[in-house]
């Protein structure tokens, strides 16, 4: 089984396919990101789905690269009989979605290999195929498939295989289509002029980058990522393109991460506002504003890319998971949990949008009133914190700071840009907030606040309380937080989000260095004056990524490879806000970079 580094993504902005360097496609959903799968090698072996094209016989590719600024893949053998190219890319949907894939001759004639072996609904459904003219179709309840290529092919035990040659200069398309089977069948993509609109497409969509600090190419190689992870009907922004890829190899703790949780709104803005892509930061803006209308009481964590509320979770037995890793799950039950750090997140992000000058209307800020109500009212339950603890609820300290952050908000925008609102009141709750914390949360005897009230125990997200403008990062208290969470959760200088030994998260095993909280070390060692130690831990981070830029959730750092989900969106906007950082170009958040006196409030109104 390939490593998850071994994967490159090629996306259309409304799907997503992984391929590995040896050629085969072993995961791809239709027609949306959280369809079910056709091809789930990935997590079942190649009888679950998979599409290899490939030299006879090779295994790895020798090497393999995007081209320039675009999400067209190509990946490169060298063989004994010559040298073979793989052109591999998603077009940016029309009426159907498309996979391209153009093998090109390079130097003398190569022997290749094609296997197609297509199983809908994660690997259960084998479908019914006819030869066509120039290919073949396939259809399957509501989903039908078209595979177009000069290269005829043959039925083998319910796989469709192929052997045939390429010469230096030659050029063979395979065109996969899939389309709803009640619908006619699409018109045929021509594959070369789809390439040429693809990578156009591309290279026109990074020219908005406005980014001219140091790891240029690794910050546009992050942000191309991160688009590819955005679903463009709607504006919303996955977590990650895939499920159940493990946070311990052979554990159970694997999730679904196709999909949009809000949380993530605030780092996403952050990322996209600060370089440039206003558009992209808008249409993630809107999206917020339309799922979370309605009642405050019924906010979720997460959503589906569509901003429909039901995903609930369950899991597909006939997969045996990545590496035996089980189950494999679909849907996720985190989505009815009590997160209280999602109001405070929604109202930042929202805060943030329109900090940043995006036009907004009445219904934004309709919307954060009512969150706010529902805040006022509930900021001091226990909560299931960030992590989506399946454990006892608790009064989590960073829950409790983004409650902060949530009033504190409301009432920069009541002073700042004059909108109505009870401007004494929520002044009161965020001074009581504040006091609740530092009086319940910190642990004078170790210098550190700690993951929750009455616990001694240290938790990742600490390292934000001085980036969301809770206390500056000059603060004693501050100071102490982040070493002690440097010291106590590092593995080899990278970090664990908690101790899940000690933190009593409702699961068992364990897993890896979660990279999105090593980024923020590097935040954070760069606020309290360490460059130089940041600067080399954010080196040593981007050695992590995989040779086309892709990085996962977690690392392993004893079998030195990645774990999670991939490509994880939580360690690309880490990737870039660090890399902003570190260039001199503060992150811009609502805060003001956490930097300003925690109470500038001018007169008071009601």
């Amino acid at each position: 089984m390939s490593a998850i580094e071994d994967y490159a993504l090629i996306g259309d902005l409304q799907t997503a396919a992984l391929v590995g360097r040896d050629g085969a496609l072993d995961w791809l959903c239709l027609p949306d990101f959280d369809s079910p799968a056709c091809f789930a090698a990935l997590l079942g072996g190649e009888d679950a789905g998979t599409w290899r094209v490939a030299p006879r016989d090779a295994g790895p590719a020798t090497r393999r690269h995007y081209r320039d600024d675009s999400l067209v893949l190509e990946t490169e053998w060298d063989t004994e009989h010559g040298s073979v190219r793989l052109i591999d890319f998603m077009p940016p949907r029309g009426t159907a979605a498309d996979v391209v894939r153009i093998v090109e001759g390079v130097s003398g004639t190569v022997p290749m290999a094609f296997t197609l072996r297509l199983r809908f609904d994660y690997g259960h459904v084998v479908p019914w195929v006819r030869r066509r003219d120039n290919g073949l179709s396939a259809i399957a309840g509501p989903d039908a498939v078209w595979l177009r290529t000069p290269v005829a092919t043959k039925g083998r035990e319910l796989t469709t295989v192929a052997d045939f040659t390429v010469a230096q200069g030659q050029r063979i398309p395979f065109v996969f289509t899939h389309q709803l089977s009640h619908l006619p069948p699409p018109q045929p993509v021509d594959a070369e002029r789809a390439l040429d609109q693809t990578e156009r497409w591309w290279s026109d969509w990074m020219a908005q980058c406005r980014y001219r600090g140091r790891w240029q190419q690794e910050v546009r190689r992050a942000l191309l990522l991160l688009k590819a992870l955005t679903y463009a009907p709607t504006g919303g922004i996955l977590a990650a393109a895939t499920t159940s890829l493990p946070e311990q190899i052979g554990g159970p703790r694997n999730w679904d991460y196709r999909y949009c949780w809000l949380r993530d709104a605030t780092f996403t803005l952050q990322a996209l506002l600060g370089t440039g892509f206003v558009d992209e930061a808008r249409a993630w803006r809107e999206w917020l504003v339309r799922a979370v209308a309605g009642d405050p009481a019924d906010l979720q964590i997460m959503y589906g890319v569509d901003g429909r509320r039901r995903l609930p979770e369950f899991e597909l037995p006939w997969l045996a998971g990545y590496a035996n890793s089980s189950p494999v799950r679909v849907g996720n039950a985190a989505a009815s949990q009590l997160q209280l750090d999602v109001w405070g997140e929604v109202l930042d992000g929202l805060h943030l949008a329109r900090d940043s000058g995006l036009p907004t209307d009445d219904t934004a800020w309709d919307v954060q009133r009512a969150l706010l109500d529902f805040l006022e009212g509930n900021w001091t339950q226990e909560d299931c914190s960030l992590w989506e603890i399946r454990g006892p609820a608790r009064h989590f300290v960073h829950s409790k700071v983004m409650a902060w952050a949530g009033v504190d908000r409301a009432v920069r925008t009541v002073q700042h840009h004059h909108l109505p609102g009870p401007l004494r009141r929520w002044q009161a709750l965020r001074a009581k907030i504040h006091d609740d914390v530092c009086t319940r949360g910190y642990n004078a005897e170790r210098g550190s606040f700690t993951q929750s009230y009455g616990s001694d125990h240290l938790d990742a997200a600490l390292l934000l309380l001085p980036r969301v403008g809770f206390l500056p990062y000059d603060d004693p208290r501050i100071v102490g937080t982040i070493e002690a969470v440097r010291d106590e959760l590092s593995c080899d200088g990278l970090l664990l989000r908690y101790h899940p030994e000690k933190s009593d998260d409702g699961l068992p095993g364990g897993e890896g260095v979660f990279l999105a909280c090593s980024f923020w070390l590097v935040d954070a060692l760069c606020g309290i004056g360490r460059t130089d130690e940041a600067t080399e831990l954010y080196g040593r981070l981007l050695r992590l990524r995989n040779d086309v830029g892709m990085l996962s959730e977690e690392y392993d750092l004893k079998a030195q490879r990645q774990l999670g989900n991939t490509p994880q969106a939580f360690s690309l906007v880490g990737l870039i806000n660090s890399a902003r950082q570190l260039s001199g170009h503060h992150t811009t958040t609502s805060a003001r970079g956490g930097q300003q006196h925690l109470y500038p409030d001018g007169p008071a109104e009601d």
